[in-house]
């Protein structure tokens, strides 16, 4: 199916029960330096954003009881929630993994400030995938428009 890479790493989402509780391991032991924490636009959670040498990491903080993380905290307790990749020509790459008979969800393809979809965990051994083709957390460039890059 893929001739290339569909895209380039972005971020790892975590979830925890508290960005406050957590942030004594990113910072101190890691050396992670907090960026911002805020709510999602959804009101479900909070995000803390960490950048460990340009590694970008999100606490992901329930705030919604009902939301879904709660509900995946509750079920597997803290962790990784999932992988981001910068991914170009999202709409297109969606429908082609569709076709190839992979579990597409969660997909926001309309908005074009804010444009991603999940690869569910049940096509993707286990882990969950956001595809994103907005620019991510750290408001790093999106690879493909980069100057040092040839294709951009």
């Amino acid at each position: 199916m893929a001739s290339e890479p569909i895209g380039r790493f972005d971020h790892i989402g975590i979830a925890v029960h508290s960005i406050e509780s957590a942030r004594p391991f990113f910072e101190e032991t890691l050396g992670a330096k907090l960026r911002y924490i805020s709510d999602d636009r959804s009101g479900d959670f909070r995000v803390g954003l960490f950048d460990l040498d340009n590694f970008c990491i999100e606490l992901l903080e329930p705030v919604n009881p009902d939301g879904f993380l709660a509900k995946f905290l509750e079920k597997r307790g803290e962790g990784v929630h999932h992988i981001t990749l910068q991914t170009p020509d999202l709409k297109r790459k969606v429908i082609d993994m569709e076709n190839a008979g992979v579990k597409v969800v969660d997909k926001h393809l309309e908005d074009p400030g804010f444009l991603d979809a999940f690869i569910s965990p049940k096509s993707a051994h286990g882990v969950l995938f956001q595809l994103g083709q907005t620019p991510g957390p750290l408001n790093n460039p999106a690879y493909w428009l980069s100057e040092d890059d040839p294709a951009g």
